[in-house]
């Protein structure tokens, strides 16, 4: 997932993202959760959002999420991600610099946070 990430940046002239263990931990927490409790959303029941699952996993500049549902490899959740502006431009903001990947692949739920 990350390769496919860096390819994109790549096209759009942004440098690499490097993964973050603190940023994987919120992703996989999320899709985890939406998994288990059966909702999807950028922001949990209780309405919590990614900047504080992000901040709460010891992350301190959270930057942005992309979310997908029924995906099942990388490169057909990346293709879909690229199709919609929103998760696109996500994904090639050069500011950003950081990753974390989340994946619950009983109910193939993927969550990208980035960070600052």
């Amino acid at each position: 997932m990350v390769d496919l990430v860096n390819r994109e940046r790549a096209r759009q002239g942004c440098d690499p993202v490097t993964v973050d263990a603190r940023l994987t931990e919120a992703a996989t927490a999320h899709s985890e959760d939406m998994a288990s409790r059966d909702y999807f959303s950028h922001v949990t029941p209780e309405g919590i959002d990614f900047g504080e699952r992000i901040k709460a996993a010891g992350y301190p500049s959270p930057g942005a999420e992309n979310i997908a549902e029924g995906y099942r490899s990388a490169s057909d959740v990346m293709a879909g991600w690229m199709d919609s502006p929103g998760h696109r431009d996500n994904i090639v903001n050069c500011e950003l610099t950081k990753i974390g990947v989340g994946l619950d692949d009983g109910a193939w739920v993927w969550t990208q946070n980035f960070g600052y």
